[in-house]
């Protein structure tokens, strides 16, 4: 017997010889408002389809659903439904504001958390909080959308504060477990936190995703009754299933069916196409409408299990979901889910560091959980989506030259691991890479899976860019894909001491023509300055980075140029590393070698024959704005901008330098130095080896690199008791004024929410904490490390009188970010990121159940932005597990 039954089910499943991974949490917490199901000529999704026409409406391309289970193709769904006797709508999805409905963007507006979960979804875990008091749906439109930008938003605690504080709510637990890799089973638990009974209606769903409306040749598929509490189904996919429910009452469940089709009456008055309709449930229960349903069959079909609560009490509802119907199929229910949760702990104990606390491993675990239940099967084939289907009307003929035109190769149809269920229920590229880093740690080979996905042609365009994500795959993100998968290739080859170089040559085959791509397209003046537009740090600058400047000027970027640095080192180092294999990959460092120094050239040139990035008497990177009569305006916002130069670095172990399969690459970097020493006046001094005879490529010189850490980790500046703030504190009484085109744009410091409509406003890159730069930070500080060794120290903080190598700075910023989450002893226990809720710091059934929010409070380190963007702010377990030392020594 294996003690680690969780290693041994990925190792199974990664030779191909198990598909534990066929069944998964792949459902989304929402469908409706996104880019795939908006056919409007407009382009208005959030209005196109409304929450209120989704419990009524079928989707084209996706599902959606509260705690869901579905197979990797989403061809069959499981969910749960829920109702309390006083909402107005069965609890069937998520509720939330769109984009224009709140004062800050769009907006989930519901308590819930990701727990736990394995890789193989073997043992996964939620909690729902669901009010007993009458949901607020209307107050919640209402209220944020009668405030404006300088107020904070109106939440659902806001709403129902005094029903909350007396507990008048249902923790719902939703469990899944696999007794096999097809058979599934499901324990939802509802416990009355209040002090009265109360009714609770659980409903957990099955049913069908609408293939067959948008096809000619497609026959509707069907779930049918057997026996009370029993149902099968037939699926050319799956064969013959069973799905068996009961409740620990010892009540009986019925079965409901309906068909999941569009009910045409309720959305625009015209004729239903089924007797039966998606919102049959909705109808039955709620308004008690027998006719709704059907008894015996449907396409989508649900168990209603019902109970009065007593104060303090619990009701259970279990359901198997397997290839066969057994005669007894909840007798090793509860041992079958003792022996996931056993596995689970082991599967985590085994990955934990040494000295990692309880509560930092509980809140890995959840970061962690919530990542695995992040993972949704997207569905979206744009030249479709354009031209519409067969069965439906044409989409207007405006389509073709409007949102994503240019991306009809795209056809999508995978589970991707995204930001969020609820607010980004699609992938964006930037985003997935730190995501990959996170979950690497625990499922690599998946992490590799999705990085080497944004290559495949039906993913990657033509002329190389990688797709942004769906609002506009034409934008530009940060170049960070390779730079992640040489961050998972080293999480790897730590953990098993071997790398994996075909994985390697892979993403460094897709990355040369994404790299092409941007040398071609985003370097307008061959100048080896590059101006992405807004880079995925949506309003940091005074104006819309992604749209024509006023004045017809030029905006030549830092972080762009900064972030094709950084793509240069990474394609360096991941050349370096497969020329010990195969030589020929020597070729390729050497360009990317001598292109990263002409771009570091280009940035820090002091004579006058390049673009000046570096400000001399600030010491400090700013865009620069070049207007049609030459002259050049540097936009002076200390931001974010002015620190991602420092990410552009990359050190060459004497080891490895001198090892086998860089002869040729030492000759031709030597020669190319020795003829072209004017690259080498203003950045890191290459020729000069360091600790260890280590060398280093780097756009910042040892002087800059000073210069930029002091403003970095000053108090007044950048540096937050919770990591780096991405606009300065000086802005708080500084603001940044520019004039141009007759109007005035300015940015000032706002740690917390945006005060700008700016993309949005649900995004703020003007003060608050974000986790994939600050990450990117301490691994940058990290890598410099390398070569400067122990012997260079810098203040930290600025002033204090303290001075720290920079591993010892990395060690103090990770741990600066980790307490965001951590229990703080000397605040009785309070977590940074309830922010002022005391009710969420103390109550007992909050207080360990953390959000891993967009980004935090640059003075408070609360969470802030989408609620649920676990994403790339899961990257604070990779700060926990590969700091833990430093952690250990703080």
């Amino acid at each position: 017997m294996s003690k680690n039954p969780e290693l041994d089910r990925l190792a199974d499943h990664d030779a191909g010889t198990v598909d534990w991974k066929r069944w998964g949490t792949y459902l989304s917490d929402r469908a409706w408002g996104t880019v795939r199901e908006d056919y409007s000529a407009d382009g208005d999704a959030w209005n196109y389809f409304p929450h209120d026409h989704a419990r009524s409406r079928v989707y084209r391309w996706n599902e959606d659903g509260i705690g869901g289970f579905c197979d990797q193709k989403q061809h069959l769904c499981l969910a749960v439904g829920l109702w309390n006797e006083k909402d107005p709508i069965l609890k069937e999805r998520m509720f939330g504001l769109s984009n224009l409905q709140g004062n800050h963007g769009e907006d989930v507006k519901e308590y819930y958390f990701f727990l736990d979960g394995t890789p193989t979804h073997s043992y996964m875990k939620m909690l729902y909080k669901y009010p007993q008091v009458e949901y607020p749906y209307e107050e919640l439109v209402e209220v944020n959308g009668n405030r404006d930008q300088s107020q904070q938003e109106y939440e659902l605690f806001d709403a129902l504060h005094d029903e909350f504080l007396a507990n008048r709510y249902f923790d719902v637990f939703i469990e899944y477990a696999k007794a096999g890799p097809e058979d599934i089973l499901c324990r939802i638990t509802a416990v009355n936190r209040g002090h009265d009974a109360a009714p609770i209606h659980i409903l957990p769903h099955l049913w069908y995703r609408n293939t067959w409306s948008w096809e000619t040749d497609q026959t509707r598929p069907a779930i049918q009754q057997v026996a009370p509490g029993v149902a099968t189904t037939t699926h050319p996919e799956f064969a013959t299933r069973s799905w068996q429910i009961r409740a620990s009452d010892g009540r009986s469940v019925d079965l409901l069916f309906t068909e999941n089709e569009t009910n045409f009456s309720r959305i625009d008055k015209s004729k239903n196409l089924s007797r039966y309709v998606k919102d049959g449930f909705h109808n039955a229960v709620i308004n008690n409408d027998s006719s709704a349903i059907n008894r015996e069959r449907g396409s989508k079909m649900t168990g209603h299990a019902h109970a009065m609560i007593p104060p303090g009490e619990e009701f259970v509802v279990e359901l198997r979901f397997a290839p066969e119907s057994s005669a007894d199929p909840f007798e090793d229910f509860d041992a079958v889910f003792a022996a996931r949760i056993a596995d689970a702990d082991e599967f985590y104990e085994a990955m934990r560091p040494p000295t990692l606390s309880d509560d930092s491993q509980l809140v890995a675990r959840q970061a962690f959980g919530s990542l695995l239940w992040s993972k949704q099967y997207y569905h979206f084939d744009v030249y479709r989506w354009l031209k519409g289907d067969p069965t439906q009307p044409t989409p207007p003929e405006s389509r073709w030259k409007g949102r994503n035109w240019r991306w009809k190769q795209l056809h999508n149809a995978d589970v991707i691991l995204m930001p969020d269920a609820w607010e980004y229920p699609w992938y964006a590229s930037w985003d997935l890479a730190f995501h990959c880093i996170a979950i690497s740690h625990i499922d690599p080979a998946f992490a590799k899976q999705q990085l080497l996905m944004m290559g495949y042609e039906w993913y990657q365009h033509a002329n190389g860019q990688y797709p942004a994500y769906e609002w506009n795959f034409d934008d530009v993100n940060p170049p960070v894909l390779c730079w992640a998968a040489w961050r998972v290739y080293q999480i790897e080859l730590e953990q098993k001491g071997t790398g994996d170089t075909k994985f390697l040559k892979q993403m460094f085959q897709n990355g040369m023509l994404n790299f092409s791509y941007w040398v071609n397209r985003k370097d307008d003046s061959g100048r080896d300055i590059f101006g992405g537009g807004f880079l995925g740090m949506d309003n940091i600058g005074c104006f819309d980075r992604d749209k024509p400047l006023p004045d017809g000027g030029t905006l030549e970027q830092s972080d762009g140029t900064s972030w094709m640095a950084l793509y240069c080192a990474t394609m360096l180092n991941i050349a370096s590393e497969l020329a010990v294999e195969e030589p020929l990959y020597q070729n390729m460092a050497v360009k990317y070698f001598e292109h990263f120094l002409n771009i570091a050239h280009a940035m820090t040139n002091m004579d006058g024959a390049g673009i000046n990035l570096w400000d001399a008497e600030d010491e400090f990177f700013y865009d620069v704005i070049s207007l049609p009569s030459g002259e050049s305006i540097p936009v002076k916002i200390h931001s974010m901008v002015g620190l991602v130069p420092l990410f552009a670095v990359f050190v060459e172990s004497a080891e490895r330098e001198q090892g086998k399969g860089l002869e040729k690459f030492n000759e031709a970097a030597k020669w190319f130095i020795g003829n072209r020493p004017d690259l080498l006046k203003n950045v890191a001094p290459v020729k000069e080896p360091g600790q260890n005879g280590a060398h280093i490529l780097a756009i910042l010189s040892t002087d800059r690199l000073t210069a930029v850490l002091r403003r970095m980790l000053d108090p007044e500046e950048f540096l937050s008791d919770y990591g780096i703030r991405s606009v300065s504190r000086y802005h708080l009484e500084h603001p940044y004024e520019f004039d141009a085109g007759g109007q005035k744009f300015e940015v000032k410091y706002t740690p917390a929410e945006s005060d700008s409509r700016l993309f949005g406003g649900n995004s703020n890159w003007r003060g608050p904490i974000w986790f994939p730069v600050n990450y990117t930070i301490v691994r940058s500080l990290h890598e410099f490390s390398r070569y400067y060794g122990d012997s260079y120290k810098v203040e930290c903080p600025t002033g204090s009188g303290v001075w720290m190598s920079l591993d010892e700075v990395a060690g103090e910023l990770a741990q600066r970010l980790c307490n965001i989450f951590l229990r703080d002893a000397a605040q009785d226990g309070r977590r940074a990121v309830f922010g002022d809720n005391d009710y969420f710091q103390t109550d007992p059934h909050w207080r360990d159940y953390v959000h891993f929010s967009e980004y935090f409070n640059g003075d408070t380190g609360a969470g802030v932005g989408a609620s649920h963007q676990t994403g790339w702010t899961a990257l604070v377990v990779s700060l926990l597990y590969e700091y833990w030392k430093q952690h250990e020594r703080g």
